[in-house]
């Protein structure tokens, strides 16, 4: 019978354990982890977690227990530092070794770092632990600079002003989010921080950041300095793949993959989550997706093609993903960003959607705030690579509709 390890047990891990079965997968099943307890879920990390509006009891995605009784090994605390792929097997960092038929590697991301990540009061959050020593800092009254963003850094900032603390964010572009959505429909999402009192320095970056007493001085890049209480750096991600260095692996910011998901030239090997780089007929080049949903589904895949190797499916995603700041629920369809995007809608009235295609031609993705009927139709236009216009059309007959009935 084929044992199946595999390594890294957050959300894409804990998934493909879970469906392996669910598959009827009955051979044996061992996760792996770092941590010593890391079956949660992270999307709250930023937001109610954060703000401890959520217990740890409340993220949880499963119980050792609940894998146990679904006769899921683990062995947790011990991380694997080196794979040999010809012996099949795989060396822990407490010395020993585990041998399999099938890896699966989900070992995910880490938090980018800075040559002061380690000082007094400057954080990251990617980890329960991560999002427990910045709850600390939230203190109403005391000023936390948040150094990029993305997701993270916006989710972070919201959590921090709902705490009422004053939040500057340091962006080097000119809008957050700028990068998934292009800078001037960010801008759109700027105004709202803005509306709820968060401050901006766009177009700069830090230098340098130095301990003041209690407090920390950023020194920015155009010259100007920033004295604050806490620091949270929301920079992006590095994937976890040092330990493959030695294996053959082919690593290229992540596991290069097949549109199987599988390592590509070495046998019996996946990838899974932030950590898999893969490409297919819609992405010639290859993409890495740090998304919840995306590992959610690749955890699908995968454990049917290894409960069905003969009948190996390949990944084809409609990308999704979601973020919810202040009184906002921000869902993301798609391939977003190009400049020529179109609004249905009106921010200030917290609901709209922003559609991203050239007219005539397929639609490429959409921002949807507030909207859940604009979120259904969007994610079957992009799925079904309907003509920008006819989203357009729908979304605003849609918001008329909606309008007259009141």
């Amino acid at each position: 019978m084929s044992h199946v390890v595999i390594v890294g047990a957050s959300v894409a891990g804990v998934k493909l354990a879970q469906n392996l079965r669910s598959e009827g997968f009955t051979a044996p099943v061992t996760l792996i982890d770092a941590e010593d307890d890391p079956l949660y879920d992270k999307p709250p990390l930023s937001k109610d977690y954060l703000s401890g509006a959520s217990s740890a009891q409340d993220i949880a995605m499963t119980t050792a227990d609940d894998l146990h009784a679904r006769e899921i090994s683990t062995r947790f605390g011990v991380a694997a530092t080196t794979l040999d792929p010809a012996a099949k097997t795989l060396t822990l960092d407490d010395g020993s070794t585990a041998s399999y038929d099938v890896l699966v590697i989900a070992t995910g991301a880490r938090a980018r770092l800075t040559p002061w990540a380690s000082l007094p009061h400057v954080h990251v959050l990617r980890t329960r632990t991560d999002a427990e020593q910045l709850r600390g800092e939230l203190v109403a009254g005391r000023h936390l600079a948040v150094v990029g963003a993305g997701f993270v850094g916006a989710e972070a900032a919201a959590t921090a002003r709902k705490a009422d603390l004053r939040v500057t964010i340091i962006e080097p572009l000119g809008a957050p989010m700028g990068r998934a959505m292009n800078t001037e429909v960010g801008g759109i999402f700027a105004d709202k921080h803005r509306r709820e009192g968060v401050e901006f320095r766009f177009g700069i970056s830090v230098e340098r950041v130095e301990p003041v007493g209690q407090r920390c001085r950023l020194v920015l890049t155009d010259g100007s300095t920033l004295d604050v209480d806490a620091v949270l750096l929301g920079i992006g991600a590095v994937p976890n793949t040092e330990w493959l260095e030695s294996s053959g692996v082919t690593i290229d910011n992540g596991i290069v993959c097949d549109s199987t998901l599988s390592a590509v030239g070495i046998p019996d090997v996946y990838a899974i989550g932030d950590v898999s780089r893969f490409s297919n007929d819609r992405h010639p080049e290859s993409v890495r997706l740090e998304h919840w949903t995306s590992a959610a589904d690749q955890s699908v895949l995968i454990a049917h093609n290894i409960a069905h190797p003969d009948d190996a499916r390949h990944y084809d995603p409609t990308e999704y993903v979601w973020s919810d700041q202040y009184d906002w629920k921000i869902q993301i369809v798609g391939l977003t960003g190009s400049d020529h995007w179109r609004i249905v809608g009106d921010p200030a009235d917290d609901r709209f959607a922003i559609v991203y295609g050239v007219e005539g031609q397929p639609i490429q993705g959409a921002v949807i705030v507030n909207w859940p009927r604009a979120l259904i139709d969007s994610r079957r236009s992009v799925a079904g690579q309907a003509p920008t216009e006819e989203l357009v059309g729908r979304l605003r007959s849609l918001l008329e509709a909606s309008k007259a009935a009141v």
